[in-house]
């Protein structure tokens, strides 16, 4: 890979995003089955072989003598892993814990608010289906209002996006929770507007960015949240089961850890870390994911999933019956798209390309979206690419027959 990106010279994200000899080299540190089109990265993506090694190596070294090797030796290194993380997302290392998912990163959040009857939490309803599970859960529990509004996809504009959020506050709305960029359409979202919307009344807001890092390029000065949270064997490429939340530092104090930590631990975010033993090989391995990330650069890795996106999508627009979910502006999506037939179950679809084609996608069932969710990644090829699309033209001219 790394002799690759010499070759790159001063061209821009653009143009090498066209360059198939560079991406062919990026393609080859991957070990991934080439009989099946893998169109569904956005679930979890396969870790290259550097990110492989690296974890077979520490986890061989961590069964030499665990309680030595990988509590003395490995989790130190945790450190290391944690303030090359902080400084790709423009924090400090104190404000970033590293955990397992998204999920987890997020429910820290959406459980350790303290929260009274009454309380209203303002979310959407494109928001992921665990993070709704688990403030539906605080309503039953503790009988906060949970709103969800709607909104189309895509929707007109990025300031309909903040309006809807201004329209629905109330004096009693304590938390903002949403997306920067959905898992149903790929609509990326204003975040910088709406947390700014929010703390100008009093409001906490917490970003699910579980679809975000690493697929597209930003910093955390480009957001204000207070509370973020991501997985990082999405678009980083690291192993299964990493992830990480950023906590702005005057909000550590007072956010509960999910599992307990002594009083002292208060204002360490380590504090979000007290889960017992850790993975230590698969947290130490986000280094080598790092590195691989870095080596491509986050705005041609950009430049290259919209570029793999464009290629489908302009193919089948326009096409009878198809339908678009997601904006072709690079302000509101990257690789993630979500496209419809119109009179066909996204399901059935989904079913009829596996079994007929080997083609892994994303049915979504959803009013403002229904369709298949599309992400390809940076060792998609343009055949795979093109296979889909084929097989989709092949639907919509023959259905599924």
């Amino acid at each position: 890979m790394f002799e690759a990106t010499g070759f790159l010279g001063n061209r821009s994200a653009e143009e090498v995003a066209a360059d198939e000899d560079y991406w062919f080299e990026i393609q080859q540190a991957f070990t991934v089955d080439r009989s099946i089109v893998n169109l569904n990265n956005g679930g979890v993506s396969p870790s290259p072989r550097i990110v492989q090694d690296a974890m077979r190596r520490y986890l061989e070294y961590s069964n030499q003598a665990p309680v030595y090797t990988m509590w003395q030796v490995l989790e130190p290194q945790i450190e290391s892993v944690r303030r090359r993380l902080a400084a790709a997302f423009g924090c400090d290392a104190e404000e970033m814990a590293i955990t397992r998912n998204a999920s987890e990163a997020l429910e820290i959040c959406q459980l350790g608010l303290d929260l009274k009857p009454g309380d209203e939490v303002l979310t959407t309803d494109h928001d992921y289906p665990r993070m709704l599970t688990t403030w539906e859960q605080r309503v039953r529990r503790d009988g906060i209002v949970l709103k969800k509004v709607p909104f189309p996809a895509p929707p007109p504009s990025l300031d309909y996006l903040v309006d809807l959020f201004a329209k629905g506050i109330t004096p009693k709305t304590r938390v903002i929770h949403f997306c920067h960029i959905t898992n149903l359409s790929g609509q990326i979202f204003p975040v910088k507007e709406i947390c700014q919307l929010a703390r100008s009344r009093g409001i906490e807001a917490i970003v699910d960015g579980a679809h975000a890092f690493a697929h597209f390029p930003f910093q955390r000065d480009d957001l204000a949240c207070d509370y973020y949270g991501t997985s990082l064997h999405k678009w980083l490429l690291a192993p299964h089961g990493t992830g990480f939340l950023y906590v702005r530092q005057a909000q550590i104090d007072k956010l509960w850890p999910m599992m307990a930590a002594p009083a002292e631990m208060n204002g360490n975010i380590r504090k979000f870390e007290e889960i017992g033993t850790h993975p230590a090989a698969n947290h130490n391995a986000i280094a080598e994911a790092l590195t691989f990330h870095q080596g491509i650069g986050a705005e041609r890795k950009a430049a290259r999933l919209r570029y793999l996106r464009d290629r489908w999508m302009k193919r089948l627009d326009g096409q009878p019956r198809v339908k678009l979910h997601t904006s072709y502006d690079p302000a509101q999506s990257c690789g993630l798209a979500n496209v419809e037939i119109e009179g066909l179950e996204p399901a059935k679809i989904a079913g009829h390309l596996w079994e007929k084609k080997r083609i892994i996608v994303t049915a979504i069932g959803h009013p403002a979206c229904n369709g298949l969710r599309i992400t390809p990644n940076v060792y998609t090829t343009l055949d795979e690419v093109d296979t889909f699309v084929a097989a989709m033209e092949g639907i919509i001219r023959n259905g599924l027959a």
